[in-house]
Order: structure tokens, then sequence, then C-alpha cells
């Protein structure tokens, strides 16, 4: 009889059976997997933490419910093409698999960057602020990261190289256990800090964009050590530069940019002496 699907030996628990089906609908011979209800759980809680932020904030939480409708969908649609951007020696004489969505397969950074774009294209539209703007949806999105890695849990993927740390997890594959870096996990636990701190600082935020710079300075920063990690990383072509963390050390210099012009222009101009000109 095999163990269990998943042990955390340095924890001291163990988790039965990991399945990647969560259930079925008999009536459409349809098989609804955990990857997809957690996409849609992190899509909820994205689109109802932005609203919250924007009523805390005494903005109109309609301009991001809105916002919302056409994030998701660019969104996703970006996640997925950059996945196979990356991936084009599988999906090149398989053009059909691009759309196997409920498979998996999306690269967050293809649907930071297209949320990115059809924010500042809504808020041109809309005569909003686009860094205002950023700063409240980023807890939206940070909120949606946390969530939605967890279906690569359930996937069985998004893992790096051996580890015997204290987060140390051991997946049951093909009737052997392999002893991994569970990164899903640390990509969470990095999510959940930056929402934490951010949803606590965004009140006392120095000038609009500046909780939007620091997501992309301190999810970049996380995210470029965590890439190192694992062990299906997507490269540029014909490079072995991994993609997301070229990606990544850009977000962080453009979120360090922000930061320090930001600064520059909030800083009080001295005043002149009496008599001078």
């Amino acid at each position: 009889m095999m163990g269990p699907d998943v042990i955390f030996p340095n924890l001291g628990f163990q988790i039965e059976r990991v399945h990647k089906v969560a259930f079925a609908v008999p009536f459409l011979n349809l098989e609804i997997f955990w990857y997809g209800v957690f996409i849609a759980l992190a899509v909820a809680a994205g689109v109802i933490v932005a609203a919250w932020t924007a009523k805390r904030l005494g903005q109109h939480a309609s301009d991001y419910t809105d916002f919302a409708f056409y994030a998701i969908i660019f969104g996703i649609i970006s996640a997925r093409l950059f996945y196979v951007l990356f991936r084009w020696e599988v999906y090149k004489d398989d053009l059909i698999g691009i759309l196997a969505f409920r498979e998996g397969g999306l690269m967050i950074y293809g649907g930071i960057l297209a949320a990115i774009l059809t924010a500042f294209i809504f808020t041109r539209i809309k005569k909003l602020s686009f860094p205002e703007f950023c700063d409240t949806a980023v807890l939206g999105l940070i909120a949606g990261q946390m969530i939605g890695r967890w279906g690569n849990f359930f996937n069985r993927e998004a893992y790096g190289g051996f580890t015997n740390g204290l987060f140390a997890m051991r997946y049951l594959i093909d009737g052997e256990y392999i002893q991994v870096h569970p990164t899903f996990l640390y990509e969470s636990m990095l999510s959940l800090v930056l929402f934490v701190v951010l949803a606590v600082y965004i009140k006392r935020k120095a000038f609009n964009g500046e909780v939007f710079a620091l997501y992309l300075v301190g999810y970049g920063i996380g995210r470029f050590f965590i890439e190192g990690l694992r062990t299906d990383q997507l490269f540029f072509f014909g490079t072995e530069l991994p993609a997301s963390q070229v990606i990544s050390i850009g977000l962080v210099a453009v979120g360090v940019f922000v930061l320090i012009f930001g600064r520059l222009r909030k800083k009080p101009r001295k005043k002149l002496k009496e008599g001078c000109v």
C-alpha cells in the first residue's frame, strides 16, 4: 500500500491524498480541476480586496470591479501566451494544446504585465489617476497571487530541487517520493507578507504610485530568489537565462526608479531667505 501523497517531514504532518480533480459534473461529462478552482478563488479574492481597499480609501469601488472584468480576461490570456511563448518547442506541433487552460501552464508575469497595460488604458479612458489606481488595485493582485499559487500544489508543479530545510516537502510521484523546496508555498508566503505590509502602509504612502512601486521591488526580489530554486524554469530562446528572473530584475529597476523619482518630487523646496532673489 502506498503512503501519503505529501509529507512535510520536518514540520511533522502529512496529507494522505492530493488529487488534481476537485469534482466532476456528470451531466456535462466534465471534470473540474483544483488548479482551476484556485484560479477562480484568486480572481474572486482579488476583486473583493481591490473593491474593499477602494472603499477604505474613499474611492469608487465600481471602478475596480469594472476594471477587473477586462483585467481578468486579458490577464489570463496573456499569462497563457507568455507560458506558451517560452515553451514553444512543446506547443509548436500541438497548437490545439495552447487552448488547454484547465491543465495549467500560466506565467504569472504575463498576467501582471497585461494587467498593468489594461490599467493604464482603463484609467486614461475613465480619467483616473493611473498611479493611484495601481496602488489600490495591487492589493487585490497580491491577494490573488497568494491564493492562486496553491493550484500548483494540486497540480504537483512549480517546486524546487532537493532540500532538507524546515519546509522540505515530499511529493509522491509515479510511486516514488521526491523531497523538494515547495516554491509555490514560498511565493504564497511572500505574497502574504507583502499584502500585510502594504495594506497597513497604504494610508501612509508619500505619493501616488509608491505602494505599487514597493510591490514591484518586494515581489521582484523575492521572486528572483524563489525562481532560482525551481526546476521548471522557463528560459529565453537559446539562452540559459531564466525568463522570470530577467523580468524580476526589470520590475525591481522600475520600482526603484519610481520610488526615487517620487520621493524627489515630494521633497519640499527650501524657502529663499528674505531679501534674496
